[in-house]
């Protein structure tokens, strides 16, 4: 499988994990299918771990650390997200939780001293200016009971706990403890974790028999947590983080395509010079030339959603894969001594 093929995957999967969410939301609370995704997911990479013979036996302070990340990453993070989805559009959701990516900087500077470069400084900054942006009209009209505002915290909190779940991740990988097992075993503590959440909340342990729930739920389960992070690792062994880390920028506009296509969001100024700050935000914090680079192919992603709003038949924008080829533009790169995840 080709780096493009496998960013592409990355990018598409996670893009439109957003939109999916949707169909889970109803009869079943949040935290409940946030419980089924994630037993569903654990299982499956247990059995996997188990026919490649990957070790799945650790200590006590190994299962602390999987605790942690299963608490942060697969637990409280998602139930944000989930809840969030209620009160805001998908789209809208992805680019709130994308400055993520600003957040793990600075959490790396507060608990492992790494310096953080005046860049990220200047990218942190144009994606609050550009989440502001974005909400605007919340922020005018800002009263307790403002579902927009409600939305917007709970994606904001959603991806400040994963950033913390991401210091546990990354803490753990410096201990030598394997990505996928870690994952697997932080996969079966978040659901475990949440269901116990679930049950002092007294919500119901209940089903939905239908076609899109049933669906959406493998689908998250399957593609959204354990395909696209098998290609996302393979990608960063392959490129390195730097460029892998497009996969965080770009999948927000996916997710605003797909909102404005099945959602019927609405692209007004607002919505689209807000996106574009958060975005250029993160491309900030990649920094150097792959700014410049990066700029031109999430603009043209997201002016052709605009253009799909005002009408399907004006959008006449780059094709996917002419965007993504001219990211790996290099034709070496230099690996990096050890492993991300996120």
């Amino acid at each position: 499988m080709t780096d493009v093929i496998l960013y592409m995957v990355t990018v598409l999967v996670w893009g439109s994990t957003w939109l999916v969410i949707n169909f889970q939301l109803g009869e079943v609370a949040p935290e409940v299918s946030v419980v089924y995704r994630y037993a569903i997911a654990a299982v499956l990479l247990f059995a996997w771990c188990r026919v490649r013979g990957v070790q799945l036996s650790y200590g006590l302070k190994a299962h602390v650390r999987f605790m942690l990340l299963g608490l942060l990453l697969f637990g409280i993070n998602y139930i944000a997200t989930y809840s969030a989805q209620a009160y805001i559009a998908s789209a809208l959701n992805a680019v709130v939780f994308s400055s993520m990516m600003w957040m793990n900087v600075l959490n790396t500077r507060l608990f492992f001293g790494t310096r953080i470069e005046p860049r990220v400084g200047v990218g942190a900054l144009i994606g609050v200016a550009g989440l502001a942006i974005l909400f605007w009209p919340g922020i005018v009209d800002v009263n307790l009971t403002n579902r927009t505002l409600i939305g917007a915290g709970l994606s904001l909190g959603g991806a400040l706990v994963a950033s913390l779940g991401n210091m546990v991740s990354h803490r753990a990988q410096r201990e030598g403890l394997p990505i996928v097992p870690s994952n697997a075993w932080g996969m079966f503590y978040g659901a475990i974790v949440t269901a116990l959440i679930a049950w002092r909340r007294d919500l119901p342990f209940n089903f939905e028999y239908t076609a899109s729930y049933v669906a959406s739920l493998l689908y998250l389960s399957i593609f959204g947590s354990i395909f696209a992070f098998g290609t996302y690792l393979k990608l960063l062994g392959r490129i390195g983080p730097a460029q892998a880390g497009y996969a965080v920028v770009m999948f927000p506009v996916v997710a605003v395509l797909l909102s404005v296509a099945f959602e019927g969001l609405v692209v007004d100024w607002h919505v689209l010079a807000g996106i574009a700050l958060v975005i250029t935000g993160n491309l900030a914090i990649l920094g150097g030339r792959r700014l410049v680079r990066g700029v031109r192919q999430w603009a043209r992603g997201v002016l052709a959603a605009f253009r799909l709003a005002r009408g399907p038949a004006r959008f006449n924008g780059p094709s996917t894969a002419g965007l993504v080829n001219r990211l790996f533009e290099r034709k070496t790169l230099k690996q990096p001594a050890c492993r991300e995840g996120g």
